[in-house]
């Protein structure tokens, strides 16, 4: 399966995208009180099957009968995604996993709806018929494959997508040969090589923090529900999309670049959250997760593999040299020498080193 994505052109005829959102957003809440309401009298979640049927018989009403505006496989989309959202719930409950149930949200805040076999017709060039009206969108790439969903979706500047999910013929990525890398995702350092190539990363947030505060305080300046501050809103709404969209296109240019020049790359398997909740905005900024996503996408299209070690081992107290496991290694320091060889180490350089080690004999063991 593979995602394109395309912008919409800014025309007045995508109010009425706008207005199917919106749609898809009160259908969304509507079913949330449902549900909560099912499960306060009974106890249980609401079947999926009879909230379906359910809504059916709403749309017939003159009350509900905006919501035949929205095509039914979306509301359908709707109610399965809601369910998904409480079964997932309901089993991290049972294993005694903190998380919360799905909940209300705002009708304005509410991003998408999903279409799949109806509601949608590609024409040629770039032009797609949505809800029987004629939208165009800036077409970068040819679309391969057949179209199994399209996603229409919204940001926070008003600017409205369009996802085509293709099913397509698996590509047979032929087999090379080449050099082995270890990384060790770090804090100043985004990313120590064991063969000393580092990369640093920009960290973008960092670099447009004094825009973003200077939006955030003339946003606050502005009277609730007024233009201004709706004008205040999506400036800051546009700084922050920047620094997105500057960490993505870092992030793709790095695990192609990495890719290319080695075969066999070994990563740690981080607790991303865990991170967050120690270090804050730096690893939001970093993107280690979002990197990672993205250096395996590319490593199956340039044929490289990607080998995560696990998250417990200890690859900084080991020593590279001759194995041995120090007892303790407190952040803060950052070189060390090995009691039973007397080899320094460089804290982050070790670590990457034994990634490497500990990915290929992993890898190795998976193939023989």
């Amino acid at each position: 399966m593979k995602t394109y994505c395309f912008k919409l052109y800014r025309t007045k005829r995508n109010k009425r995208l706008h207005r199917l959102i919106h749609i898809a957003g009160s259908i969304y809440n509507h079913c949330i009180a449902l549900h909560k309401r099912y499960y306060r009298l009974y106890g249980k979640s609401l079947n999926c099957n009879a909230l379906q049927k359910h809504l059916t018989k709403l749309k017939k009403l003159t009350k509900y009968s905006f919501w035949r505006l929205l095509g039914s496989q979306a509301i359908q989309d709707i109610t399965q995604r809601i369910d998904k959202g409480y079964k997932l719930f309901f089993r991290n409950q049972k294993h005694k996993i903190r998380s919360a149930s799905p909940s209300f949200k705002r009708i304005e805040k509410y991003k998408s709806f999903t279409l799949k076999q109806a509601g949608y017709k590609l024409l040629g060039g770039n032009e797609v018929i949505i809800a029987g009206q004629k939208y165009k969108f800036h077409k970068s790439r040819n679309i391969e494959g057949v179209i199994k969903t399209v996603t229409i979706k919204r940001d926070a500047l008003g600017d409205i997508y369009i996802y085509f999910v293709c099913e397509q013929e698996e590509n047979q990525v032929i087999a090379r040969t080449g050099n082995s890398v270890g990384y060790d995702f770090g804090l100043k350092t985004f990313l120590k090589s064991s063969d000393g190539i580092d990369e640093e990363s920009p960290l973008f947030f960092k670099q447009h923090s004094l825009q973003i505060q200077k939006a955030n305080r003339n946003l606050s300046r502005k009277k609730k529900s007024s233009s201004n501050r709706k004008r205040a809103k999506i400036a800051l709404a546009r700084l922050y999309k920047k620094v997105a969209n500057c960490r993505k296109d870092y992030h793709f240019k790095l695990a192609k670049r990495i890719c290319e020049n080695y075969v066999i790359i070994c990563i740690e398997d981080l607790n991303v959250k865990a991170m967050q909740q120690l270090w804050g905005r730096k690893i939001s900024d970093l993107g280690h997760s979002q990197f990672v996503n993205i250096l395996k996408h590319q490593s199956s299209k340039l044929g490289s593999t990607v080998v995560e070690i696990p998250r417990f081992y200890p690859s900084s107290k080991t020593c590279s040299n001759c194995s041995h496991i120090i007892d303790s290694l407190p952040l803060k320091i950052r070189e060390w020498t090995c009691p039973t060889c007397g080899i320094m180490h460089d804290r982050d350089e070790n670590a990457a080193k034994n990634i490497l080690r500990v990915g290929a004999s992993t890898l190795l063991g998976e193939t023989s």
